[in-house]
């Protein structure tokens, strides 16, 4: 009996999924488990996992597609057995291509030329000279700015873009987090709320379990979504103009990849003990480093904490991951003089900052979360076992 291989629901909101590459070829045979293809999510690329043995058939998707959720992408057939005829409507949605050159590239809009141009779709304006240039030094003219009157390409436009350094290309995961970062700072109403601690507790905390079984970062995890089940609207969600309040804890861990960042999820953290915390963690950063993501390790993330001690950075502020309200940024642990009881000492502090989305969180509410978090942080021990 055949099966379907659909574009999977990867995370909360996700209409569309864009396939990256296909891992298999039409008429191998897949072997439940195999990895079928990649495709790019809000968060990151990913690998997609058969679902059943059999032959890949009936592939309707390709690299640069972007299909709907749940429409049916290829079929995993038994030997010699043909793929079901679909109706023309389960198609993919759309291929992914390049915005089309057009004069308002070259020409200034607003002028009659760049009017006619845009409407009639023509090529930009070019002296015989820029073209035959051009031509000698393999300069695509159509996606040059002209300087000459009216927007006109000159010679001196296509020596100089014969000469510049060829842009350099993004990867996937690069361009993915350059399209998600802008849209959430442009598009988020991000406000920032800094804590300074002393980190004493944490790091004896640590010793205790085993430095070896047990990272700064799993600790912060497991205190993180105690505190946040206390409080639902940290760990809430912005859905098309209403606030979500998710049932579930599960913990994003950034963690630095080849070309960007991609946020692996912890599941319901909040009820996971901290040596399965750190399991799950440590086996998240191997797959993410070696490119191996599963779906389901990017799915589902309500609230991210970003580390970056372990690069002797201080403090820093992060940029919030649609749909979640909340990302907590971690700095380093540091030896600082500070005042215990009215005299000088020296403590080992750490600094947190929280960036919350004011549509779903007021400043009092945020406040009152980071209050309590670094009390949390300060007697690990009462909240981590």
């Amino acid at each position: 009996m055949a099966t379907s291989v659909v574009m999977p629901a990867l995370e909360m909101a996700q209409e569309t999924g864009k396939i990256v590459s296909w891992l298999k070829k039409e008429g191998e045979t897949v072997t439940k488990g195999e990895v079928l293809l990649e495709i790019e999510t809000d968060k990151a690329v990913v690998e997609v996992e058969a679902t059943a043995d059999g032959v890949l058939a009936g592939v309707k998707s390709h690299e640069g597609d972007v299909v709907p959720v749940g429409v049916t992408i290829a079929w995993l057939v038994a030997p010699g057995e043909e793929p079901p005829q679909e109706a023309p409507s389960a198609a993919p949605a759309a291929r992914a291509t390049s915005p089309t050159t057009t004069s308002s590239v070259s020409t200034p809009r607003g002028s009659p030329k760049a009017a006619a141009a845009e409407t009639s779709g023509a090529s930009p304006q070019s002296s015989p000279k820029a073209r035959r240039l051009a031509k000698e030094k393999g300069v695509d003219i159509s996606k040059l700015r002209g300087t000459g009157p009216d927007g006109t390409i000159t010679s001196e436009d296509v020596l100089k873009a014969a000469e510049a350094p060829p842009p350099t290309g993004l990867s996937a995961v690069a361009r993915l987090m350059a399209e998600r970062t802008a849209q959430s700072w442009t598009q988020v109403p991000h406000f920032f709320l800094v804590r300074e601690l002393d980190a004493t507790a944490l790091i004896k905390l640590r010793e205790e379990i085993g430095t070896k079984t047990a990272s700064h970062t799993d600790l912060l995890v497991a205190v993180t979504a105690k505190v946040l089940a206390k409080h639902p609207k940290m760990n809430a969600s912005w859905d098309s103009g209403n606030v979500r309040l998710n049932p579930s804890i599960n913990i994003s861990v950034a963690m630095a990849v080849q070309d960007g960042v991609v946020g692996a999820v912890i599941p319901n953290a909040d009820k996971t003990d901290i040596a399965k915390i750190a399991v799950q963690r440590r086996e998240l950063t191997e797959r993410a480093r070696s490119g191996r993501l599963k779906p389901a390790d990017v799915a589902g993330g309500t609230f991210t904490i970003t580390n970056l001690g372990m690069y002797n950075i201080d403090a820093f502020s992060a940029i919030i991951a649609p749909p979640q309200a909340a990302i907590l940024a971690v700095g380093r642990i540091a030896d600082r003089v500070v005042a215990v009881n009215g005299q000088p000492a020296v403590r080992p502090m750490m600094t947190l900052t929280l960036s919350s989305d004011h549509r779903v969180v007021d400043g009092a509410q945020a406040a009152v979360f980071l209050n309590e978090l670094a009390e949390a942080i300060r007697a690990p021990g009462e909240w981590v076992r």
